[in-house]
């Protein structure tokens, strides 16, 4: 039985399902903060969250909190994990953890320098079966990794006023969906990749709407991303060698692979459960600060905001609070 308080920032769609998992795993949820403090007691009333606030600042101050979620849009994830870590809570926040390297470069020194957990609420890096996979590669049972092929597309209704195709807020598909499929790229990747072959369709509001990227790295190890949020595709990542290929059907929260081989025959890989994905997040993260256990992912996301970073750079996107 662990004994943290966990706090929410941000009350949107994204917690209400993490608050499930909190309260799965810890049984209760001791705070949270909203910006409209009706919309925060209706969230503390349907998750029996015991303090209610719209000051994130008074939060914070409460010394009961250890641990703070964030969900709220990418252009605020920077300012509210350097205001947790400042009041010494540890800090799981939503992905893309922030904006860019720059900035996480920032909060990572931070983290250390206090001694406090952060990490990336990154489905990919949390759940069973990644794992189990990353073994099996290892292993050389589909031989030396060659190729990586993922795809990911959303179809987000059309609207400009929405945040996803907001520059303020740090709209676009590559924070929203490609840091998933990066995740993957980099989670099975040798090394980082330090050649970035890319192209990009912008919305008319000038974020990324629909691109492409070629990645490869010193082991030769290569791999292609496909992202739209204006169409649908498939959440398909691939990971191929001489000998098999792995394909991981609705990456995200996948429990479940199929391994290839060269002459026909498919294993199929089952790990974990999809409708756990979040509770995986919570007990790591307690896991991360009870029993001080290494957050290794944070080596990955680090990885994947610099690529992310990269891309942006040579499609000449910028935020307007960069």
């Amino acid at each position: 039985m662990n004994n943290l308080n966990w706090a929410i920032i941000g009350p949107g769609i994204a917690a209400t399902d993490f608050a499930k998992a909190i309260n799965e795993v810890n049984k209760n949820i001791y705070a949270v903060c909203a910006r409209n403090i009706e919309k925060g007691k209706d969230f503390a009333k349907k998750y029996n969250i015991e303090n209610v606030y719209d000051d994130v600042d008074k939060m914070l101050d409460d010394k009961n909190i250890d641990v703070v979620y964030i969900s709220t849009p990418h252009c605020n994830h920077y300012e509210f994990i350097v205001k947790s870590l400042e009041k010494n809570k540890h800090v799981i926040c939503e992905k893309a953890i922030t904006a860019n390297s720059n900035q996480l470069e920032k909060v990572v020194n931070l983290a250390k320098e206090k001694n406090l957990i952060l990490t990336e609420a990154m489905t990919i890096y949390h759940m069973p079966l990644y794992k189990k996979l990353r073994d099996i590669i290892d292993s050389g049972k589909i031989g030396k990794l060659k190729m990586i092929q993922v795809s990911f597309g959303s179809c987000k209704e059309y609207d400009v006023n929405n945040r996803f195709f907001s520059k303020e807020l740090a709209g676009g598909a590559l924070l929203d969906i490609g840091t998933y499929a990066l995740s993957f790229t980099r989670f099975f990747l040798s090394s980082q990749p330090n050649e970035v072959l890319t192209t990009v369709k912008e919305f008319e509001t000038g974020v990324d709407e629909q691109s492409g990227i070629i990645l490869k790295n010193d082991n030769d190890e290569m791999a292609v991303v496909s992202l739209t949020m204006r169409s649908k595709m498939p959440k398909r990542g691939i990971v191929a060698g001489e000998l098999g290929f792995v394909t991981v059907d609705n990456f995200p929260r996948a429990c479940s692979a199929l391994i290839t081989y060269t002459d026909g025959s498919i294993e199929k890989i089952e790990e974990g459960d999809t409708s756990k994905a979040l509770e995986y997040e919570v007990e790591n993260m307690n896991n991360y600060i009870l029993n001080k256990s290494k957050n290794k992912n944070l080596d990955l996301s680090i990885d994947v905001m610099n690529l992310m970073d990269n891309v942006r750079n040579q499609w000449g996107i910028k935020y307007p609070f960069e």
